[in-house]
């Protein structure tokens, strides 16, 4: 590290180690809207169930994210300190604490219908998604664990290998979705239970090339021998920094989660136009996504040797940076909006028309926001960085919760429709924006340092 590093270096720095991070995470995220177009032009009955059974799966995969996404300061940190015990027994217990974790929510996953039901959702389309989620909870350890070993890889600046296998897995997700779903070639035609199986398949496929190339790559880190033997100390520091991370990926997740269910309220064109702008955000905000990761690390080894000046500028840039690409998105959406979301409807879907007249004006809204959500985003991936969770943890709640929930809540019951849905979230990001970005400039810790 050094003090004297330009904004150049940095933004240089910034780009040669975000580029492979925000390409696997835009092709981790093709995997998903993979499901969604093939499931749109099987039907839209099938498409809304792939939005509720979708949200309702991953509300519950962000919450045990946290465990992974701890790995990642913890070995950045451990890393520069030349500790390699310190990163072993963080991965290992990532690891345990992932499994445990998947085991615990298979239950929600099981009973998913009446939960749905309850929640005021269609019944045809709870028992569908139900129908989903029964096989894709399969699926669960195999994505939280292929995560914690992708974290420990990326800490370690490893990141061709994880972009590799997340492209390797994207061909393989499309094969079985189209044999699957359809029918294809003498298979039998499951529907939305096809993108379900589709779905463990590319999750194990990762998961298994992962761990394979961290035994192979690092085997001096050996951080998966004696992977049965617990190891309390090391869990109670993933757990201490883990849960605060998950909590609050869950505030903002579960804010879109409900957004889903404020619309299934008000029918399944709004609900299926919700849910493919949903997917067109969801694609963008993988490029702050992977930037935040970025900040993330580099935050971590700038924490790690103490070094506050070099800190402090690589913050600066990332934000710059991921503001950037935010304003441009913005313009797109804005300017283009029926045709980005024409592209998820066949041709000859007789409810074509009214979804993506619906959806353009849902999707101008999101561009409209892109900006907040960009900097809530790597402002959250700067805290993690320093170490700070429990603190950005609240803000998020107030943020998500406490503000944009209401409001989402509120205009979504008026004349506005889902559009008053999207404009309470838009609020809820922005107010998240703010305060994160008052919690890393002004109040958290290592400002002191």
């Amino acid at each position: 590290m050094t003090q004297t590093a330009s904004y150049k270096s940095h933004a240089l720095s910034i780009l040669k180690l975000g580029a492979p991070l925000v390409a696997g995470q835009i092709a981790q995220f093709g995997l998903h809207m993979t499901d969604t177009l093939m499931l749109g032009w099987y039907g839209v009955d099938t498409l809304a169930a792939g939005v509720l059974a979708t949200a309702f799966f991953f509300i519950l995969f962000i919450g045990g994210l946290g465990f992974a996404h701890a790995v990642v300061p913890l070995v950045a940190a451990a890393h520069e300190q030349g500790d390699v015990r310190g990163l072993r027994r963080a991965t290992r217990m990532g690891i345990w604490l992932s499994v445990i974790y998947a085991l615990i929510v298979s239950v929600p996953l099981f009973f998913s219908e009446r939960i749905l039901v309850a929640l005021g959702q269609d019944p045809t389309l709870s028992l569908m998604a139900q129908s989903y989620l029964r096989i894709a909870g399969w699926g669960m350890v195999l994505g939280l664990v292929g995560m914690v070993v992708r974290n420990y890889l990326s800490a370690l600046e490893r990141l061709s290998v994880v972009l590799w296998v997340t492209l390797a897995a994207l061909p393989l997700n499309a094969l079985i979705n189209y044999v699957l779903i359809f029918g294809k070639w003498g298979a039998p035609e499951l529907g939305i239970e096809g993108a379900a199986w589709a779905s463990i398949c590319a999750g194990g496929f990762m998961m298994v090339g992962l761990i394979i190339y961290a035994m192979i790559a690092e085997k001096d880190h050996q951080i998966f021998a004696n992977l049965w033997r617990p190891d309390w100390g090391a869990m109670g520091t993933v757990f201490r920094l883990g849960l605060p991370i998950g909590l609050t990926m869950l505030a903002e997740v579960g804010l879109f989660t409900a957004s889903s269910v404020m619309v299934g309220w008000i029918g399944t064109v709004p609900l299926a136009a919700h849910g493919i702008v949903l997917q067109v955000a969801g694609a963008t905000f993988m490029i702050h996504l992977g930037l935040a990761n970025v900040g993330t690390i580099r935050a971590a080894r700038a924490f790690g040797a103490g070094d506050a000046e070099h800190l402090r500028r690589g913050a600066k840039t990332v934000a710059f940076v991921s503001a950037g690409i935010a304003l441009t998105t913005m313009v797109v959406f804005v300017a283009i909006p029926g045709t980005l979301i024409g592209a998820f409807l066949s041709p000859d879907n007789p409810e074509r028309g009214d979804i993506i007249a619906v959806g353009s004006i849902l999707l101008i809204v999101m561009g409209i926001s892109q900006l907040a959500d960009a900097l809530q985003a790597i402002k959250v991936g700067l805290l993690r960085g320093v170490q700070d969770t429990a603190v950005p943890m609240r803000l998020a709640m107030l943020s998500y919760w406490g503000i944009g929930a209401p409001c989402a809540f509120f205009l979504g019951r008026s004349a506005l429709g889902a559009t008053g849905v999207w404009i309470g979230l838009c609020i809820g990001l922005a107010t998240a924006a703010i305060l994160l970005s008052y919690r890393f400039w002004i109040t958290s810790p290592w400002k002191d340092s």
